[in-house]
This record gives C-alpha cells, structure tokens and sequence, in this order.
C-alpha cells in the first residue's frame, strides 16, 4: 500500500501561538483547582460596554443580517472605519479602502500576502508580537530581526533598519504602541522612519490596534500622519478587540492602497466571505457611539500600568522601562538568571518562566516567544486584585 502524501510543509513549519500558550496551560491549571494567576494573555478584564451588547442584539432581529454581505464588510462600518482613520490616524480614506477581517490577526496575515513575494525579506522590529514572523513565512517571506533592547526603551532606530536593508527588503513592520512592550514612538522618531521608507519604496504594515491607548498625555501618532506622502505604501491594521474589550467578537479592518486593498479583498472573498454580520453591527456602535467607557478602560489600564511597574522595580535583578501605551510591561530580567531560586538555576527566560509558574504559580510569558531570550511579558489587562497578589509572589519568590 503506498503511503499517504506528506501534510503542507510550509504549515507544519508554523509555530503554535506562544501568548495562548501560556494562557492555554494557565486555564488548564485553573481548571485543576490551581490558583494561578496569569498574565499572559492580551485581553481586557473588562464586559463589552452595553450599548455594543444591546446593537448586536438588535442585529439579530433582522434577518438582513443571516445573509451573505459584501466579502469587503458593511457600507455602513467600512464609513465608520474611515472616519475613525481620519480621526485618530490623521489620513482622509474612502471606504473602498477598509476591509473589515476577523479580527487583527487576519488583516495582519491579508497584509503580508497582499506585498510579500517569495524570497522577500521584511524587516521586523523586536520584540515582537508573536505572530508576525509566522504570518510572513506564510506569505513565502523572510522575516529579519532587529533588535532594541531597553536600553533603548525597545524602539529601532533608522540607522538599525538601514544597516538590515538589503536588496530583498520590501517591507517594514512598524507597531506603535508596541505589543509586548508597550513602547511608543515619538513623532520625530515616527517621522524619520516613515521618510526612510519612503526613499527606498518600502512597504509598512503598520499595527495600530493599541493607538488608544496611551498614557502620560502621549500620542501615538501614525506613520502615515507623521509622513502622508508614505500612505502610498502603507497598510494600517487595527480593530476593536483592545480598546473596547471586544476580543471575542473577533472584528479588525485593514486600510490601505486601493491596488493593495483590491487583492485583499480579491483574497478574503475566497478565504472567509463576509464577517459575521451581528459582530459587524457591534461595531459600527462602537465606533459611532459614545467613547465614556473606553476611556473609562484606558484610566484604569493607567492606573493598573504605574502599580506594575512600581511593584515589579522593586524586585533586585528586574530593570522595568514604563511603557506609555498598550496594556503591557516587558522587564529585562537577565539580572535573575544564572542565580538560584527555590533550588532551581534558570539560564534562559524560558526557564525563568517555567519555574515562576511552578514555584508562584504566575503565568508569564518568556522573551523567546517575540524575539530574544532575557525577559517576561506581563500584561496588566486583568483585575487589580490579582495583579497586585502576582506581583507580590514574584517579589517573595525573588525576594
């Protein structure tokens, strides 16, 4: 009997999701009764506010909405993301260039495949988001990292990004506020990478799922705000998960290029058809109602973000840079390896991490997982009871 063909080699290359993960084995010790706390997963504490509950359910008393709609999204939420892109990105869109996805991760992936050929390399600042190296495999990319570490508050400079060019660059990935740093670029520092990238005709896939949420009278400005002639070669990627707590609806978008939009949306017609309407829905009251109870969420990430970093800084061997955006704080903690704590000796962070679960039984997520070895990313998107108590076991366990 001849054997079965071989599964997709570029698939089985593809690296499980390394956040859930971690949060996947912390539920699971939960489940056994365990008091784990985790700080792995991005994803608000918080309830969908009501007003965006109470759309969707009136979505679902019209029937419109159990049928097939345009494979690009709604009219009426492709209106809603432009407008919103103006609004916070600074860059006048029609809506024929929004296409709503399933979430950030699929824009993410449409992105790549829409401006990667094979054999292109995209440059890729790190740390990074776990899931941008394997979405550019997929799009038969190569991705090369560039590392900053926090002596540099985690931020690449023109220089760094110059040094990794070669002839095969095509593209940059740029992430402001940064996910798992949380580091935001100043307008200047926005501005000179958006200039380089647009002398040597890169494209930027520029994640902005995090714009809103920044701290200490900061702005996140957008690359293509800082430099619009460089709009031309950019593709924005954001959605509603993060900042109204709406990760389970699973609604991103991706604003780009009306050539780059096009096969996009030539792509997402085979791969998914439409969003799910009712989350569709959901939305457009996000965006076009009333922002109280997003703010509300960012004052409490604000004040969740000054409790962490003041807590984890008293631990001796932790160097913790505050960040100023996201809901994340990414600790250097090359300073508690090669020691001995609780009879074990980690060298790695992904050792550090291990033995953190086993011994205090918190859940963070190693430095491995978004480039380099030597650090942990905590989020501090869960309630303040348990981020206090967590912090407080690491600084016992440390201590």
């Amino acid at each position: 009997m001849t054997e079965r063909a071989p599964l997709s080699r570029k698939l089985s290359a593809i690296a499980e999701s390394a956040t859930l993960k971690v949060d996947a084995k912390a539920k699971a010790l939960k489940a056994e009764g365990k008091p784990v706390i985790s700080y792995a997963a991005g994803e608000p504490d918080f309830a969908t506010p009501q007003f965006i509950v109470d759309a969707a359910a009136d979505a679902l008393h019209d029937q419109k909405n159990f049928r097939y709609t345009p494979a690009a999204g709604l009219p009426e939420l492709r209106e809603a993301v432009a407008a919103k892109t103006l609004r916070d990105s600074g860059l006048e869109v029609d809506p024929a260039q929004v296409i709503v996805t399933n979430g950030g991760k699929q824009a993410v992936y449409q992105a790549f495949q829409a401006v990667v050929n094979p054999g292109d390399e995209v440059l890729l600042p790190a740390p990074y988001w776990t899931t941008y190296p394997e979405a550019i495999r997929l799009a038969d990319g190569t991705p090369v990292e560039v590392f900053a570490g926090a002596d540099q508050d985690y931020k690449v400079t023109v220089e760094q990004l110059e040094a990794a060019r070669t002839e095969k660059t095509t593209a940059l990935v740029f992430v402001s506020p940064s996910n798992p740093t949380g580091s935001v670029y100043t307008r200047d520092e926005t501005a000179a990478i958006g200039q380089w990238a647009l002398e040597h005709g890169i494209w930027i896939i520029s994640d902005e799922i995090y714009q809103n949420l920044v701290y200490d009278g900061v702005k996140a400005v957008s690359i293509v705000e800082a430099v619009p002639e460089v709009a031309g070669q950019t593709i924005l990627v954001n959605g509603v998960a993060k900042t109204y707590a709406m990760t389970g609806w699973r609604l991103g978008w991706m604003v780009g290029p009306r050539d780059a939009i096009k096969i996009a949306s030539n792509l997402q017609s085979h791969l998914c058809s439409n969003v799910n309407n009712i989350a569709q829905r959901a939305a457009i009251a996000a965006l076009n109602g009333p922002q109280d109870e997003a703010e509300a969420f960012r004052q409490a990430f604000d004040r969740r973000r000054r409790l962490i970093v003041a807590e984890l800084s008293k631990i001796d061997g932790m160097t913790v840079p505050t960040p100023q955006g996201a809901f994340y704080v990414y600790p250097d903690v090359r300073g508690l390896l090669g020691r001995t704590w609780a009879g074990k000796t980690p060298t790695t962070s992904l050792e550090l991490a291990d033995l953190i679960l086993d011994e205090a039984e918190v859940a963070a997520v190693p430095g491995e997982a978004f480039g380099p070895s030597g650090y942990l990313r905590l989020s501090y998107a869960l309630g303040d009871d348990q981020l206090l108590e967590g912090v407080q076991r690491l600084q016992k366990l440390f201590g």
